[in-house]
């Protein structure tokens, strides 16, 4: 995220916590496979399922570390290159090959190839998951040896999420940004061509110096904002076309605690005590064939689920002696085959969910104090871009990726209306709490009105060549 520390974002308050003992799944039997922030201890937790899984695991790692920071991550954070001239980049060098050879898989095909431990194969495409990437896609076998090399592990804002944001806020008033919550743009202004501003639910008339900038969805920036007359019937179509994420939306159950959940396997595994992200109900591969399956049929499929405790890393955030802990479940947003049955399901579903990681940790049977849930409904009700509960906004399928995400036409920030860009999770490099979206269309943005900056990188197209 350069943008975190170009925006000085901890002078305004945030601070990312990421803990040494990142994430652990626990087996049924009590067993623990742990990725830790230091790469030597996570090749050791490997070993103790599968030796030559451990080896496979650090020559990936040694091998795909240059390929994430010479490639990967400098692509993550610059408009995209169309597909050809990418791939003639790449192909260039020994580095882009590698990279293009492995991408060709599918992650299913690529762990399925390189590791044999039935756990450690779910672990790895478990996490591969997470980006909601389908796993039997060809063109994504390189997340997972990506994932392995990334030099950062999951984090967590000291203060809770809300924290960031209100750091960004603080950013953006002291530059002299204005910010208005709880208002709805009705439609997006046109005039001479180009787009002039946003007119509110209320009657209000925002006009634009120079432009507009949208984060929402291709369905409410083209369908909903823009008149009919102004949008052109092969852009309509592919917005209209434009497909979310069948694996994305999470049921959550969230805790108020007494203390925290301590599990079982400690006895064991004492170092999981202080585990950050925990992964419960997955001890076999073949699970991932049930998950899909029942998310193509709206069916709830047994439970898998992963989450944390964030107060054992940041106090600040339960009142003294008291603890907050969560767990995610991927599961159908129209289960049943109706969005709406969710309601009256949420309750059961969140004691099933209580009874696995009570399994687990047996003192949460006492510790309890207060619960809630949230449903994927519930997330596209609050968070309207999100359709479909999909927290990427947008499948990463049906070539809704890199130049053409959202869709061919769409896909460098720019869109058909002159002074109307988009910026967000719909676009490259997709959703997560990554900012990247924005900053690279704000690159677009500097360029398009002959702008320079300090924070600019070079162009990508540079980077490759000089890989």
């Amino acid at each position: 995220m350069p943008w975190y520390a170009d925006l000085d974002l901890e002078r305004h308050g945030a601070r990312l916590i990421e803990p040494e003992l990142n994430v652990a799944l626990v087996t049924g039997d009590g067993r623990a496979l742990e990725w830790w922030t230091d790469i030597g201890k996570t090749i050791d937790s490997f070993a103790t399922l599968s030796a030559r899984d451990a080896d496979t695991l650090r020559r990936w790692h040694d091998e795909f570390v240059p390929i994430v920071a010479q490639i990967l991550s400098p692509e993550a954070r610059s408009p995209p290159l169309p597909p050809a001239e990418r791939r003639a980049l790449l192909s260039r060098t020994s580095a882009g090959r590698r990279l293009l050879a492995v991408s060709a898989l599918s992650p299913l095909e690529f762990v399925s190839q390189e590791f044999e431990h039935p756990t450690i194969k779910a672990g790895l495409l478990f996490f591969n998951g997470l980006r909601e990437v389908d796993l039997r896609l060809k063109g994504f076998g390189h997340h997972i040896a990506a994932l392995l090399a990334s030099p950062a592990k999951a984090q967590m804002v000291r203060g809770g999420s809300a924290a960031l944001a209100r750091a960004l806020e603080a950013a953006v008033r002291e530059t002299g940004g204005e910010i208005r919550l709880s208002t709805e743009p009705a439609r997006i202004v046109v005039e001479g061509g180009r787009a002039a501003g946003i007119e509110t639910r209320d009657g209000e008339l925002i006009r634009a110096k120079h432009l507009v900038a949208s984060s929402l969805n291709p369905h409410q920036t083209f369908l909903d904002l823009i008149d009919e007359s102004l949008l052109p019937r092969e852009m309509r179509e592919r917005a209209q076309n434009f497909r979310y994420n069948l694996l994305a939306p999470l049921f959550g159950l969230y805790l108020d605690l007494s203390e925290p959940p301590r599990y079982a396997a400690c006895a064991e595994h004492p170092e999981l005590t202080r585990a950050f992200m925990v992964i419960l109900g997955l001890d076999h591969v073949d699970r991932f064939g049930d998950i899909v399956r029942h998310h193509e049929a709206g069916t709830i499929p047994p439970t898998v689920m992963w989450g944390a405790c964030p107060t054992l890393f940041d106090a600040s955030q339960a009142p003294a002696g008291r603890h907050t802990a969560f767990m995610w479940e991927k599961l159908p947003y129209r289960v049943h085959g109706d969005a709406s049955n969710w309601d009256r399901l949420r309750e059961d579903h969140a004691g099933a969910m209580r009874k696995l990681w009570q399994q687990h940790a047996p003192n949460l049977a006492g510790a309890v104090i207060d619960s809630f849930t949230r449903t994927p409904p519930d997330t596209e009700r609050d968070l309207p871009n999100m359709r479909e509960g999909d927290l990427l906004v947008g499948a990463f399928a049906n070539d809704q990726v890199g130049y053409h995400r959202p869709f061919a036409g769409a896909g460098a920030y720019r869109t058909h209306l002159p002074g109307l860009y988009l910026c967000g999770a719909s676009s490259h490099p997709g959703g997560n709490v990554t900012g990247l979206p924005a900053y690279n269309a704000a690159q677009v943005i500097l360029a398009d009105l002959g702008l320079a900056a300090d924070w600019l990188p070079s162009p990508i197209a540079k980077q490759l060549a000089a890989v």
